[in-house]
């Protein structure tokens, strides 16, 4: 069942003081209440860990959450996410590029940020986010926190700055009374923010899809055609799960796979441009799978519109789309599998099996600044 969460009183007011916001003492759907905080409750949490599993089989453990934030820290944090307060003119919310209907992401090859500008990659799903030890495409972040401080002061994408954030929120009495519900007293801080916008993107867990109900003993619920592209998946000629490893489905590494960019952009240096290492030209962090049938286009740049494409960019041959004058060290499971046509359709289809929106946060008809909610942006 759906946990309980926050309750607005959506009266007609005459100022946002006036409103009463009481943030949720529930924790969300998929979450244990233990001493007032929330812990994920998952049948992958009886088994053996990622690390020592190989490839990942159906048994296999998940890597560690983060997790033990408060229901109303949660809950604050979603309203944040939503609220276009946080962005530099008030015209995005960290939902304009992570959309609920879009498997948070934005069905974009590159997003849009502030004043209409191009952001260098595509945006990632944010489904599992908290499972993750590096975030970026590069992976220049090791925590939540640390992350979000990218797109909230980038210039390009949501174009705000410490002070002025700390300055929006800290002036709006609404979200002075909600801080002090997740907090106690004390003034709002940048530590806070991230914290409760951490708390929220924590809690976007998707383990209820129909390969997690077979891997979890209920067979019937997957075709002979998923079946045979699990057993693709997983197999040592297409060797999906080497990188993509149930049932995160990401090894949480980088890998050099040669992808093509999009027409008339430059070759994107990757990890590169983060350490300076040569060897890590044109790595990128290798994503989760989770709702990937959500997240069209794919790869860093969203050089390919369908999951059909992507997964035959794979046995097109090892380095066939490496620009020119471009010496990449590609990883060593980018070879030529030679899958054919029906395997690469039945990988596909086993693919879609990984959809799970069963713990879909409520999407919020308000936000404490008394802007418009950006729960959709075309």
């Amino acid at each position: 069942m759906r946990a309980i969460v926050s309750v607005l009183l959506l009266l007609p007011v005459l100022s946002l003081a006036a409103t009463e916001w009481r943030l949720s003492e529930v924790c969300p759907a998929g979450f244990r209440p233990e001493q007032g905080r929330c812990y994920l409750q998952s049948l992958y949490g009886d088994y053996a860990s990622l690390q020592d599993s190989g490839v990942g089989g159906l048994k296999t453990g998940l890597p560690p959450l983060r997790e033990g934030f408060t229901p109303q820290q949660i809950d604050l944090g979603r309203l944040m996410f939503f609220d276009p307060l946080l962005s530099g003119d008030g015209t995005l919310a960290c939902s304009s590029c992570h959309q609920p209907s879009k498997g948070f992401a934005d069905g974009r090859g590159l997003s849009i940020g502030i004043k209409g500008q191009l952001a260098h990659r595509s945006a990632p799903s944010l489904w599992n986010v908290g499972f993750l030890k590096r975030l970026f495409w590069d992976a220049r972040a090791s925590s939540l926190e640390e992350q979000m401080e990218g797109p909230l002061y980038s210039p390009i994408e949501m174009g705000n700055s410490p002070a002025q954030l700390l300055n929006s929120l800290g002036e709006n009495p609404t979200y002075q009374a909600l801080f002090k519900q997740a907090f106690g007293e004390g003034a709002i801080s940048l530590d806070r923010i991230y914290t409760a916008l951490a708390a929220f993107e924590a809690s976007l867990v998707s383990l209820n899809s129909r390969y997690d109900l077979y891997a979890n003993g209920v067979h019937e619920v997957l075709s002979s055609d998923e079946i045979e592209g699990m057993n693709v998946f997983r197999s040592f000629v297409a060797r999906c799960a080497e990188c993509h490893t149930p049932p995160a489905f990401t090894n949480q590494q980088v890998a050099i796979l040669g992808t093509p960019e999009p027409d008339g952009h430059a070759f994107d240096s990757g990890v590169q441009g983060v350490t300076g290492d040569a060897s890590q030209r044109g790595a990128f962090k290798v994503p989760t799978l989770r709702n990937i049938e959500l997240t069209a286009p794919y790869m860093h740049s969203g050089r390919f519109e369908t999951l059909r494409e992507a997964v035959a960019f794979y046995t097109g041959g090892r380095g066939h789309a490496v620009p020119e004058g471009e010496n990449l060290y590609l990883h060593w499971h980018i070879w030529e599998p030679n899958l054919t046509d029906r395997e690469l359709d039945m990988l596909v289809a086993f693919l879609k099996t990984l959809t799970d929106e069963s713990f879909m946060p409520q999407l919020p008809s308000a936000v404490p600044s008394g802007l418009p909610p950006v729960v959709e942006k075309q």
